[in-house]
């Protein structure tokens, strides 16, 4: 229901870069003395305007795969050629204002001309840019030290988030993934989540996306818990829509991950080589279990028979800290906020969010977020980093 109650804006966005875009292409037009210039950029235009809705609501899965992409792009410039136009205009503003530039030249075919080139190219620039670095995964390292009695005497985790399988991310970027993880020599690799996009009829090779998963390695084996995205439904410009009946996993995703000899914890908690307890939760938002709720901390902690042993959450996104701390949890490890993604988004999370990425402290728990190895909407990065996490856990007591 969000999507259509943001609608409004995505049309005013619109409506505001076609304002000025027609100013420009209309001196284009007269430069080249062409009306069918006009007609060109405007069907260009609305066709990409209409590629979110083409992309969530059109029957065929496969015509879905050709434009989606198209429309994750598309959203991603759009914010930038409105940002980039907003700056534009209060600066112009001030300068007529103040009377720095004479009024006539706001009205010649140059100043369109000039104005339409520097705003598309600026985000030409920082959307390839945001293309470019969304590829690149790096890891990301974190120290910590629990005062508890553990016969490890330390454990080396690699943390991992937000895949998003599916429409943009694929076999190649599953790859990395995995290196970056295997570089680490992990003790456990603990998956937070979102390993898939809505949609599991929208991965391409998905045998040999398993393959490629089958080959982390670590001494005890990933783990995982679902995410918001682990659910089969129509979105629409990255949200989805409210209905009467609770959404479930697709038995093909469970299928998946279990061919990936990856092991799912639908609020369960198991015991890791009589050494330390591992939980994961349901998501918080779309659970998916039968009645849509999920295990209060209160409640897991009942499945800990030693709350003297380390206790590791894996939680999607990062809620409740409090509440965990205060049960006696000593790690919660999340992802889901992507760190904004895309500026000016880590802005709004880092206000959203307790802890919308890196870690932090609640008393005694550590609450570690990373911002996630894939992409959601837009296959772009600007401001955050795709990332995996190293987590080294020293036992101290």
């Amino acid at each position: 229901m969000i999507a259509v109650y943001l609608s409004p804006l995505y049309l005013l966005a619109i409506i505001y870069i076609i304002r000025h875009f027609y100013r420009m292409t209309t001196a284009f037009a007269q430069v080249l003395r062409k009306k069918w210039f006009i007609a060109v950029i405007s069907i260009i235009f609305l066709f990409l305007a209409a590629t979110p809705v083409l992309a969530s609501f059109l029957p065929d899965i496969y015509i879905r795969k050709w434009i989606r992409p198209i429309s994750t792009y598309w959203l991603g410039c759009l914010l930038y050629m409105a940002l980039f136009l907003l700056v534009a205009d209060v600066v112009l503003y001030i300068l007529k204002k103040t009377k720095i530039i004479r009024l006539k030249f706001f009205a010649t075919r140059k100043f369109y001309i000039a104005k339409g080139v520097c705003v598309l190219g600026l985000a030409a620039a920082v959307s390839v840019y945001g293309f470019i670095h969304a590829m690149i995964i790096k890891t990301t390292s974190y120290d910590i030290a629990l005062e508890k009695s553990c016969k490890l005497p330390s454990l080396k985790i690699a943390l991992v988030s937000d895949l998003h399988l599916g429409y943009s991310i694929g076999a190649a970027h599953t790859q990395k993934m995995v290196d970056a993880v295997n570089a680490m020599d992990p003790d456990i690799v603990i998956f937070a989540g979102d390993f898939f996009d809505n949609s599991y009829d929208s991965i391409e090779e998905p045998d040999e996306v398993i393959k490629i998963l089958k080959s982390m390695k670590s001494k005890y084996g990933t783990y995982a818990c679902w995410g918001n995205h682990d659910v089969s439904e129509t979105i629409l410009v990255g949200f989805t829509f409210k209905t009467a009946q609770n959404k479930t996993q697709d038995q093909r995703m469970y299928e998946f991950l279990e061919k990936s000899d990856i092991k799912i914890l639908r609020d369960e908690t198991v015991l890791i080589d009589d050494s330390f307890y591992l939980c994961g939760r349901l998501d918080s938002q779309k659970p998916g279990s039968e009645n849509g709720s999920r295990l209060t901390p209160v409640e897991l902690m009942a499945q800990v028979d030693d709350p003297t042993k380390p206790i590791i959450i894996m939680d999607h996104q990062p809620r409740q800290l409090q509440e965990l701390a205060d049960v006696g949890v000593d790690i919660d490890l999340s992802g889901h906020t992507h760190d904004g993604q895309i500026f000016p988004g880590n802005i709004l999370t880092g206000i959203m969010w307790e802890n919308s990425c890196g870690m932090i402290k609640k008393d005694s728990m550590y609450s570690v977020v990373t911002s996630g190895v894939g992409v959601y909407g837009p296959f772009m990065r600007v401001g955050t980093d795709a990332e995996v996490v190293e987590v080294n856990v020293l036992f101290n007591a």
